[in-house]
């Protein structure tokens, strides 16, 4: 066995033992946690950290915490991440799909970084996106409709790069992390900001390993 699977077998369990320590603190009610938002925070771990290794098991547990947080995020009335998740979860078939047949000759996907003209649709995006969502979300009364919008756009912009598997969706998956710790602090939502919080640092791991895969390639 290899030093890095030997290192990927020791990260999993790791993961393994600390999300099932969580769910059974929210299911037996050891701890005041609501069992939705502790499914949502283990398979968001589970998810993001095999992310940052390049496996395509985070997709199937990717479209899991959609469904988890979209019941977490309408309860919030986040209206905004809610809807978020219908599309993550469109998203993630479609990124599962192309890590697996969207190389040269349908082969595995390799990591690759975001082309001129993406960028410049990404920053059209970025700005009208975020404009026309905050006026819809005033308009439905949504609780931070300013920053859940910034943070839904920040995001699709993120998980379109991620599917595509450039380098640079990690940068905008740290953005938008930065801003959901308070705001999920705000809605009464603290695991959840533990959570994302935690995503940073995962984000970090994840930009310095596919750097890495990037300079093999």
């Amino acid at each position: 066995m290899t030093a890095d699977a030997k290192r990927f077998r020791l990260e999993a369990s790791i993961v393994t033992v600390l999300c099932t320590a969580l769910l059974l603190c929210a299911w037996q009610k050891w701890l005041p946690l609501d069992l939705t938002e502790a499914l949502g925070f283990a398979t968001g771990a589970a998810c993001v950290w095999l992310v940052t290794r390049g496996n395509i098991w985070n997709w199937p547990i990717g479209l899991l915490n959609n469904v988890f947080f979209a019941v977490l995020f309408w309860r919030a009335r986040l209206f905004a991440d809610f809807g978020l998740q219908g599309v993550y979860f469109a998203l993630g078939v479609w990124g599962w799909w192309h890590w697996l047949h969207g190389g040269a000759n349908h082969s595995r996907l390799n990591v690759s970084r975001t082309r001129r003209a993406e960028w410049i649709g990404i920053v059209l995006f970025l700005t009208l996106g975020t404009w026309g969502l905050r006026e819809l979300l005033i308009s439905v009364n949504g609780a931070a409709p300013l920053w859940d919008a910034v943070t839904t756009i920040l995001c699709l912009a993120a998980q379109y790069l991620l599917c595509r598997k450039r380098i640079e969706n990690w940068w905008l998956w740290i953005a938008a992390d930065i801003i959901y710790v308070p705001l999920y602090l705000s809605r009464g939502l603290p695991l959840t900001a533990i959570l994302y919080a935690g995503f940073i640092g995962l984000c970090i791991v994840g930009l310095i390993r596919w750097k890495k895969e990037l300079a093999r390639a």
